[in-house]
C-alpha cells in the first residue's frame, strides 16, 4: 500500500522561505507555541531572518492556507488548534465531510489499476478474483486533506471495474452503491516519509495520522483502504454509550 519510503533521499538545499516556513512550523506542531499564541510580527520576522517583508507575507499566508494560524488585520497572526474531526465508529465521507463545511472540495486520481493479490491479507481481500488498487489525493479548499490508498474486492463489487474513479471518489461511491454491515479500523500514529511529505505538501518526518479500514457485507470482504491525514489538521472523535447488562 502507502509506500514507507525507508530510504532516505537526499536533500535538496532550503531556500529562505523554506527555512523559515519550517522554522515557524517546527515551533507550531511541537506545541513550543501553543494554540492562542501571537506569532511575531512581521517586521520582527524581517529582522531576525534578514529577508523581505514579501517573503515572509507569503510564509505566513502558507500557513494560515494549511490552518495553523489565524490572521487578522491590524491585530496581528495567531496559533491556530486544530479543527478537521471525523467519526471513529462511522465510515466517514471525506468529500461530504469537507462540503459540509462549505468549503470547495477536489481529489485527484493518482493511479487506477487491477491487479491479483500480492500478500494473504490481500488474497483474503480478493477471495479469487483481482483486486481495483486506487490511489488519490483529497484536497479541502486547495490544500491536500488526505492521501488515499484503496483495494475494492472485484470478487464482492464487479460494478467497481467499470467506474471512472478519476470522476468520482471511490470512497463516496461505494457507500452510496455498496451495503456494508461490519468494519474494522485501525488508527496509528506515523511520520510523513518523503512520498507522503510530497504528496501532502508538508515537511518529511511530520506528524500524520493513519487511518487503515477493512469493510464486509455479509461476511465477505468489500475494501481495504488506508488514509493518511496531516496529523496538525485531523482528530478521530467518538460518541458512545456504556453496553447494557
Amino acid at each position: 500500500m502507502i509506500d514507507s519510503d525507508r530510504t532516505t533521499p537526499r536533500r535538496r538545499p532550503d531556500t529562505l522561505h523554506q527555512k523559515i516556513h519550517s522554522d515557524l512550523e517546527s515551533k507550531i506542531l511541537s506545541g513550543r507555541w501553543p494554540p492562542g499564541y501571537r506569532i511575531p510580527i512581521e517586521h520582527d520576522l524581517m529582522e531576525k531572518y534578514g529577508c523581505s517583508r514579501m517573503t515572509v507575507n507569503k510564509v505566513l499566508s502558507s500557513l494560515a492556507k494549511r490552518g495553523l494560524i489565524k490572521r487578522q488585520r491590524r491585530v496581528g497572526s495567531f496559533v491556530e488548534a486544530p479543527t478537521h474531526h471525523a467519526a471513529v465508529l462511522e465510515i466517514p465521507d471525506i468529500q461530504g465531510e469537507i462540503l459540509r463545511r462549505k468549503l470547495p472540495y477536489r481529489f485527484t486520481l493518482i493511479s487506477q489499476t487491477q491487479r491479483a493479490a500480492k500478500t494473504s491479507s490481500e488474497s483474503e481481500l480478493a477471495a479469487g478474483g483481482q483486486l481495483l488498487d486506487l490511489r488519490c489525493i483529497h484536497f479541502e479548499n486547495e490544500v491536500p486533506f488526505a492521501l488515499e490508498e484503496r483495494l475494492i474486492s472485484l470478487a464482492a463489487v464487479p460494478a467497481a471495474a467499470d467506474v471512472d474513479f478519476a470522476a468520482t471518489a471511490p470512497g463516496t461511491w461505494l457507500l452510496s452503491h455498496v451495503p456494508w454491515n461490519e468494519a474494522e479500523h485501525i488508527i496509528t500514529a506515523i511520520s510523513a516519509s518523503a512520498t507522503i511529505a510530497r504528496r501532502l505538501q508538508i515537511a518529511t518526518r511530520s506528524a500524520c495520522l493513519s487511518l487503515e479500514r477493512w469493510t464486509w457485507k455479509r461476511g465477505q470482504p468489500v475494501t481495504h483502504v488506508r488514509q493518511v491525514f496531516p496529523g496538525e489538521r485531523h482528530s478521530l472523535t467518538a460518541r458512545f454509550r456504556p453496553s447494557e447488562s
